[in-house]
C-alpha cells in the first residue's frame, strides 16, 4: 500500500506541472476572489463591529487580555476582534475552494489522468454530482465544528501544526476519494475500496493536510495580517485552489491506480459470462 501512496505521489507531482493542471487553478481563483470580494465588502465591517459590540458587553476583554497576558500574547487583544473575525471566515473560505475545485476542476482531473493514465479502464459511473456535493456539504459542516471548537487553541502555532493537518485530512478523504472514484468505478466498487483503503486515503489527506495548513501561516501575523488582509486573503485562496488540484491529482491517481489492480485480480460480475 505505502508503495502505491508513493508512486501515485509522484506521478501527482508529474501531472501538477502540467501545463493544464496549472491553469485548472486559474478559474476557481477569479470565481472565489469575486465571491469574496463582494461577501467582505458587504459584510466584514458588520461582522467586526458586532464581535466588539458582543466583548464590550460581556466584558471579555479584560478576560481575554488576562489570558493572552499569561502566553505573552498580550499585544493581541487590541486586534483580537478583527483577527476572530478572519478566523472565522477561513473555513468559509477553505468551502468555497474546495466547492469550485470540485465543481470546475475535479472532471478536468479525472479526464487527465483518466485518459493519459488508465485510458482502458472501463467507466462505471458509481458517483453522482449530487453525491458529491452532499458529501462535501455535511462533511464541511463538521469540519467547520471542528474548526470553531479548536480555534482557541489555533493561537498557539505548535498546535496549529497538529490540529491544521489533522482537521484537513480528515476532510480532504472524505469529499475527493469520492471525487476520484466516482467516474470509473461502480457503487459497489467505490463502498468496497473506500472501506479497504481507508488508511492510505487518510494519509493521503492528513499529507495534503499539512501542505494546507501553509496558508494558515499568512493569518498569524498579528496586527500585520489586520492591515494586509485583503491580499492575504486573495493569497491564502489560491493557495488553497493550488492545494486542492495537487491534492485531487494525488487521490486519482492512487484511487484509479488501485482499481485498476483490482479489476485485473477479480473480474466483475458482468464479465464473468464472457470466462466461461
Amino acid at each position: 500500500m505505502m508503495r502505491v501512496v508513493a508512486v501515485s505521489f509522484g506521478r501527482a507531482v508529474l501531472s501538477q506541472l502540467h501545463l493544464r493542471m496549472l491553469l485548472l487553478t486559474v478559474l476557481p481563483f477569479l470565481v472565489s476572489i469575486v465571491l469574496w470580494g463582494v461577501g467582505l465588502w458587504l459584510g466584514l465591517q458588520p461582522m467586526i463591529d458586532w464581535l466588539h459590540g458582543w466583548f464590550a458587553e460581556t466584558g471579555s476583554f479584560s478576560t481575554t487580555g488576562e489570558i493572552l497576558g499569561w502566553f505573552g500574547l498580550g499585544a493581541l487583544n487590541t486586534v483580537l476582534v478583527p483577527l476572530m473575525a478572519m478566523w472565522v471566515l477561513l473555513p468559509l473560505m477553505i468551502l468555497t475552494a474546495l466547492v469550485f475545485v470540485g465543481v470546475m476542476a475535479m472532471p478536468a482531473i479525472v479526464r487527465h489522468v483518466g485518459g493519459r493514465w488508465y485510458p482502458a479502464l472501463e467507466k462505471r459511473r458509481g458517483g453522482t454530482m449530487l453525491g458529491s456535493l452532499w458529501l462535501a456539504f455535511y462533511s464541511f459542516i463538521l469540519f467547520a465544528f471542528l474548526w470553531i471548537v479548536t480555534l482557541p487553541l489555533s493561537l498557539f502555532p505548535p498546535l496549529t501544526f497538529v490540529i491544521q493537518p489533522l482537521l484537513w485530512g480528515w476532510l480532504t478523504y472524505r469529499v475527493m476519494a469520492y471525487d476520484a472514484l466516482a467516474e470509473h468505478a461502480s457503487r459497489d466498487e467505490m463502498r468496497s475500496l473506500l472501506r479497504r483503503h481507508r488508511w492510505p486515503l487518510l494519509l493521503i489527506g492528513t499529507v495534503t493536510g499539512a501542505m494546507g495548513a501553509a496558508p494558515t501561516l499568512l493569518w498569524l501575523g498579528g496586527a500585520l495580517s489586520v492591515i494586509f488582509f485583503p491580499v492575504l486573503a486573495a493569497g491564502a485562496i489560491w493557495l488553497y485552489v493550488l492545494v486542492f488540484v495537487f491534492t485531487g491529482l494525488w487521490f486519482e491517481h492512487y484511487c484509479l491506480q488501485v482499481l485498476a489492480a483490482e479489476r485485473g485480480r477479480l473480474p466483475a460480475p458482468g464479465e464473468l459470462k464472457d470466462l466461461n
